[in-house]
C-alpha cells in the first residue's frame, strides 16, 4: 500500500474495485481508558478483555502506574489485569506527563485530588494548549485544591486532601471528558455529588459511556433528570470487563465501503453499543448507503452519495471520516456544531480544510465547521498535523485519487497502529 518508510510518507493504493470483506476494529479507547480508571478505583483486582495496544491507553496505563497502580499488560493478548485499592491513590507524591492523551490527562486529574499528597499533571506541547480550567473549576467547587496554568490548560497542580462532595455545575463548551471525569471519581468524595448538566455540554454520548462502564463495576449514577445527576458515595466491584470494538475506528471502514460502493461488515459492534459514534452509519444512510445490523455485527453498502447538511456535535470524532466521504458526493456537504474539534489533537476544522484545499477542492471553513465541494481531485502530499484522525480519514480518500500520500502515517499509532495493514488487508492492496 505504500512507497517509501513508514516513518516518512505512505502511498495509498487506489482500490481497483468496490472494497468488499469484513472486519473487528481493536478495542474502543474510549471505553478502554474508563474502565483502567474504574478498576483502579476498584475493590479487588479485574481482568480487561480487547484493551487496544495505541499509544493514549498506553500513557494511560503508564500514569496509573506511576500512581502506584499494579498494572499488567499483555499487548499481544489484549488484555490488562489492574490491582484496585477502594478508591485510594497509593503514590502520595508524582508528577505525571500524559504526552497529548486527553482522556488521561482530564480522568486522572480528577482521581488525583481523590488522593493525599503533591500531584503535577503535564503534557506535550499540544496538550499544554488544550483547555482544562473547566475541570479545575468544577474540582475546586467539590473542594480540590488544583490549579491549571494561566492560560487555562496543563500543567495542572494538585494539592490533594480527597473531595468533599456536594452540587458541582460542570461547563461543558469544550469537551465532555471533564464530567466524565468528575463522575467516574464521586464515589469516593466524602458525601454525595449532585451533578449539573449543562444543556450545552458537547459530545453527550460519550457521558453515557462513562454512565455504562460505572454501573457494570457497581455504582450507579441516580439521573434525577435529563439536566441531573447524582452520584451517591460507594465502591466500584472489580470483575471481568470485555471491551467492545472502537466504533470511532469502525467508521473508517464503513466510509471505506462508502466511497468504492463496497460493502464491508464490522464484526464485534452492535446499534446497542455503548458508543455513540455508532451513528456514523446514520449519516452514510442520510448520503445514500445502505446499512443493516445484526445482533453483533454493522454492514454497509455503498450507493451514489449525495451531499447532506448535518449536524455532528454527537459524534464529532466521526467529522473528519464524513468529509472524506463528502468528497466523492453528488452536491455540497455541510458539517455543523463541531466547534470543539478546534481543541483536540489539532485544529480539526481548520486542518480538513487546508488539506482538501490541496487536493483541488473548495472548502469553506465556518466558526463551528465546514461546507465541502466534491470536484476533481489532483495528486498530493497530505499534512497529517500529528492527529491519527487526519491520517486514517484522508488514507480514505486515497482509496479513489491517486497519488495521494500521507505524511508522518505513524501518528495513528495514537489509537491504531495497525490501521494501515488492516486497510490494506480489507480493500486486498497489501504490498
Amino acid at each position: 500500500m505504500h512507497s517509501g518508510g513508514m516513518t516518512d510518507a505512505l502511498e495509498i493504493t487506489p482500490c481497483s474495485g468496490p472494497v468488499r470483506g469484513s472486519i473487528q476494529p481493536p478495542g474502543s479507547k474510549s471505553i478502554a481508558n474508563r474502565a483502567l480508571v474504574v478498576a483502579a478505583l476498584a475493590d479487588g483486582t479485574s481482568l480487561l478483555t480487547g484493551v487496544p495496544d495505541g499509544v493514549d491507553t498506553r500513557v494511560m496505563m503508564s500514569g496509573l502506574r506511576q500512581l502506584g497502580y499494579d498494572v499488567v499488560h499483555d499487548a499481544d493478548a489484549a488484555t490488562a489485569g489492574v490491582s484496585g485499592r477502594s478508591g485510594k491513590i497509593p503514590a502520595s507524591d508524582a508528577r505525571l506527563n500524559l504526552q497529548n492523551a486527553g482522556t488521561a490527562t482530564r480522568f486522572l486529574t480528577a482521581m488525583c485530588c481523590l488522593g493525599h499528597g503533591r500531584y503535577t499533571v503535564d503534557g506535550n506541547a499540544r496538550m499544554r494548549e488544550r483547555p482544562i480550567r473547566d475541570l479545575t473549576e468544577a474540582l475546586e467547587q467539590l473542594g480540590a485544591g488544583v490549579q491549571c496554568s494561566p492560560t487555562g490548560c496543563p500543567p495542572v497542580e494538585i494539592e490533594a486532601n480527597g473531595l468533599d462532595g456536594g452540587s458541582v455545575k460542570v461547563l461543558g463548551r469544550s469537551s465532555s471528558q471533564f464530567l466524565s471525569a468528575l463522575l467516574m471519581a464521586a464515589p469516593y468524595a466524602r458525601q454525595a455529588v449532585e451533578f449539573v448538566i449543562p444543556s450545552d455540554l458537547v459530545s453527550r454520548p460519550y457521558i453515557d459511556i462513562t454512565l455504562g462502564v460505572m454501573s457494570a463495576f457497581g455504582v450507579v449514577p441516580d439521573r434525577v433528570e435529563h439536566d441531573r445527576t447524582v452520584v451517591h458515595n460507594g465502591c466500584y466491584q472489580s470483575r471481568d470487563y470485555a471491551i467492545e470494538p472502537d466504533a470511532s475506528a469502525a467508521g473508517y471502514f464503513f466510509a471505506a465501503a462508502a466511497v468504492t460502493r463496497g460493502k464491508v461488515t464490522v464484526t464485534g459492534l452492535s446499534r446497542q453499543s455503548l458508543q455513540g459514534d455508532v451513528a456514523f452509519v446514520d449519516a452514510l444512510e442520510q448520503m445514500g448507503c445502505i446499512v443493516t445490523s445484526e445482533s453483533d455485527s454493522i454492514t454497509v453498502e455503498g450507493r451514489p452519495l449525495r451531499g447532506i447538511d448535518i449536524d455532528m456535535n454527537a459524534i464529532s470524532d466521526t467529522a473528519q471520516t464524513l468529509a472524506a466521504v463528502a468528497v466523492f458526493a453528488d452536491g455540497e456537504t455541510t458539517i455543523r456544531n463541531i466547534a470543539h474539534v478546534r481543541h483536540k489533537e489539532t485544529d480539526r476544522i481548520h486542518a480538513v480544510v487546508t488539506e482538501l484545499r490541496k487536493l483541488g477542492l473548495h472548502a469553506d471553513e465556518h466558526e463551528d465547521g465546514m461546507t465541502i465541494h466534491p470536484g476533481t481531485l489532483r495528486p498530493t502530499t497530505v499534512r497529517t498535523w500529528d492527529d491519527h484522525r487526519m491520517a486514517m480519514s484522508f488514507a480514505l480518500i486515497g482509496l479513489r485519487c491517486p497519488g495521494t500520500v500521507i505524511a508522518d502515517p505513524e501518528c495513528t499509532s495514537k489509537t491504531y497502529p495497525g490501521f494501515f495493514a488492516d486497510l490494506s488487508r480489507l480493500c486486498g492492496t497489501a504490498g
